[in-house]
This record gives C-alpha cells, structure tokens and sequence, in this order.
C-alpha cells in the first residue's frame, strides 16, 4: 500500500512540475506560486478536516512549519530551473538528490532495506541519469539551469526527509500546516516582487495562466498528503525512492506536449523508472 501511494505522489508531483514550468514561463515563478500554493492549501485543508482526519500535536505543527519553509524554498529553485532549461532534462536531475536524501536520512534512523529494495533504488538513481542524459546535438539546457536543479533536488530531498518524519497518527495536518506556511511565504514574496516591479516600465499586460497555475497547486497539494501517508505506512527509504520518479510523468508530458525531443537513452531511462517502482513495491 505505502508504494502504490507513493507512486500516486510522483505521479502527482510530475504532472504538477510540468503544468507549474508552463505557468512560470509565461509570468514567472513567484506569481505563480502565490496562486498555486493558496489553492492547494485549501484543497489539503479540506480533505484533512473531512476525508483524513488525524490529530495536531505541537511536534506535527513543528514539522509542518520546518516543511513549509524548505518546501517552498524546494519548489521555488525547481520552477526556476524549469523556466531556464529543457523540462525533460531539468526534473530528472532533481530527482537525483531528491530520492537520495532520504534514503541517507531512513538509514540513519535505522530502517533496514531487502535486497530487492536495494537493487529497486540502484535501478531508479540509474533510471534518472539516463533520463536527464542530453545528446550533443541537442544540448539546450545552460549550466545556471542545471546548478538550480540540484539544489532543487537536494531541498526536495530535505522536504521528504522532514515530512517523512510525520508521527503517524497526525493524518495529513503536517502536510497541510506546511503548505499554509509555505502560502504565506509566497505571498510575502510576491509584494516584495510587486513593489519592486512597479519602479520599472512595464512590458504590457499579459493574461495570467489561472488554469494551469491551479492545478499545478492542487495536484503538488494532493502529492504531498499522499506522500504523508505513505510515509507512515513504509519505509521512507523506499517510499521517497518511488516519490523521486516523477521525472518520468514530466518528461512523458514534455516529449508529447511541447515536442521536447528524447533521445533513446532517455526512453530507456523512463522504462526503467516504472520497472524501479515496480521493483520496489515488490521490495
């Protein structure tokens, strides 16, 4: 069960990565974000309070707190490689660090891992190298991109790592909690954006992508709660190995959506991922 719900997150979270790069392109990462973080909040909110139901202890509101800071921190720096570089190319790097600081962090904490998850984790780390693999002819993606992809993907993995952390009788409240901190954040961000931007001339006005900015937000709030629960039910090595595959959502989407081209190494790497999560759930 822990597998299945954390590959419904990584399912998510690709699908949220590749609607919310398309929505900062166009009007930037901050304004995007101040859109898509409030509305998942209260969407997380309400299926916390009716479909969810756990208690809010001070530790749960703690952890929350401490997500939502590096959560928003996390998903900030991942737009703003999105915006910057080849989308097929950016979140597969992320997913790197993303799935390997938890596995680092569940180890230390004395989880065990079988053989089988072993070999399902080294399956996936190979599974998104090749995927984030450019042939030579096609490179597009510059070096701020890449260096903003990795630290993505090391706070990603930081935000797994502290959520994974959940006691387990906290539902869904410490995702909630740190997606409203997050939200605030946003916000707060965004007047400072704002001021600052009405200094300068402005370049027109320009419509507003509502609808992929909301369900950036909705489904990035849905991976999350999803991912809490998982997290409670197995090991977080295993569950954030499965969790950092939704490269594989954003590059499938990339590939037949904006004709982002992929080479065949990259098709093997995305084949690979779904046998990883295969693996792993097996594991």
């Amino acid at each position: 069960m822990a597998a299945i719900l954390a590959l419904l997150s990584s399912l998510s979270w690709g699908t949220s990565d590749f609607l919310g790069g398309l929505a900062a392109r166009r009007v930037g990462t901050i304004r995007v974000l101040a859109v898509s973080y409030p509305a998942g909040a209260v969407l997380i909110t309400g299926a916390a309070l009716v479909l969810i139901p756990g208690d809010v202890s001070p530790r749960s509101a703690a952890i929350g707190f401490l997500a939502g800071v590096v959560g928003v921190l996390a998903v900030g720096l991942l737009y703003a490689a999105l915006t910057r570089g080849q989308m097929g190319i950016v979140s597969p790097i992320t997913a790197v660090l993303s799935g390997a600081v938890p596995v680092v962090v569940g180890l230390a904490l004395g989880e065990s891992l079988s053989v089988l998850a072993v070999i399902g984790i080294a399956a996936a780390a190979v599974a998104v190298v090749l995927v984030s693999r450019e042939s030579g002819v096609h490179r597009s993606t510059p070096a701020r991109a890449i260096l903003l992809a990795f630290a993505s993907g090391l706070a990603i993995g930081v935000y797994l790592s502290v959520l994974g952390t959940a006691p387990a009788d906290s539902g869904i409240w410490v995702a909630t909690i740190g997606r409203w901190v997050s939200s605030l954040l946003v916000v707060l961000a965004l007047m400072v954006v704002v001021s600052r931007s009405r200094r300068r001339e402005s370049t027109g006005p320009q419509a507003y992508p509502w609808n992929l900015a909301l369900a950036a937000g909705g489904l990035d709030a849905l991976a999350n709660a999803v991912f809490q629960l998982a997290a409670q039910r197995g090991s977080l090595a295993v569950v954030a190995v499965i969790g950092s595959l939704y490269p594989a959502a954003t590059v499938v989407l990339a590939r037949y959506l904006l004709h982002e081209r992929l080479s065949r190494v990259q098709v093997i790497g995305v084949l690979l991922a779904l046998a990883a999560a295969g693996i792993l759930a097996l594991g």
